[in-house]
């Protein structure tokens, strides 16, 4: 089985350490893994930002990347759900592009899904001494049903016990631009998140968006909680979350 690793440029640029934890996770399960070195931006942020020519521009330089392989994995809901399903409609009056648009979505998957629902994967290498909440993030929950995916393999990880926080489906606050043109908003409601982590007293809040995370673990050390670990699925599933 060869995949491509669809890395996302957030992870490429604040924390790489996830695109190897991806990497780990896949070759122990048996694939031949390629992370195609010229891949850039999904377009999420341009098609959110209503830029429809440059989210189709950015859509078909990935299309042109990902094409030819078995399977594309991606460790990011929200990048996951712009290729599985925002790719076939935006360029789905391009007689050039929509057939090879909709290929590409439906060989791709969020990692969670692709170790779940492909692999069926019943072993992972990680192990962690301690106590868990997992963050729903809006785009993987409502734009994938990604739910049970993530708890059932952290259920496989040696040593983790897994404590769901109230009103964990809640959205962060962070929804990308969101956070910056509406400020307030974003705050008082990753505020509310930050409240539901405390509230269940886990040692690490655990997603599957970087995006999300960021957004929480910045309010969580500005609220003066320098204590949760704020980390990603892959990292704890692959056993190299930092220490």
């Amino acid at each position: 089985m060869r995949l491509a690793l669809y890395v996302t440029c957030l992870v490429d640029l604040m924390r790489p350490a996830i695109g190897f934890a991806s990497l780990r996770l896949l070759e122990e399960a048996g694939c031949e893994v390629v992370v195609p070195p010229g891949q850039t931006c999904c377009g999420q942020p341009a098609w959110s930002a209503g830029n429809r020519p440059l989210a189709r521009d950015l859509a078909k330089k990935a299309i042109a990347e990902l094409e030819g392989y078995d399977y594309v994995v991606i460790p990011s809901g929200s990048c996951s759900d712009q290729i599985r399903n925002v790719y076939p409609q935006l360029l789905a009056d391009d007689p050039a592009w929509a057939a090879r648009a909709q290929a590409v979505a439906a060989c791709s998957y969020e990692l969670s899904c692709f170790l779940k629902d492909v692999l069926q994967a019943e072993v992972v290498p990680g192990e962690f001494a301690g106590s868990v909440t997992y963050h729903d993030s809006c785009k993987g929950l409502r734009g994938l049903g990604i739910k049970a995916q993530p708890r059932a393999l952290l259920g496989k990880v040696r040593g983790l016990m897994l404590a769901e926080m109230p009103d964990c489906e809640e959205c962060c606050g962070f929804g990308g631009a969101f956070a910056v043109r509406f400020g307030d908003v974003s705050t008082a409601i990753v505020d509310r998140k930050c409240e539901a982590i405390a509230a269940v007293g886990a040692d690490a809040v655990v997603g599957g968006d970087l995006g999300c995370l960021l957004n929480i673990e910045g309010r969580l050390r500005r609220r003066g909680d320098n204590r949760t670990q704020v980390l990603h699925l892959a990292e704890v599933l692959a056993g190299l979350a930092p220490q």
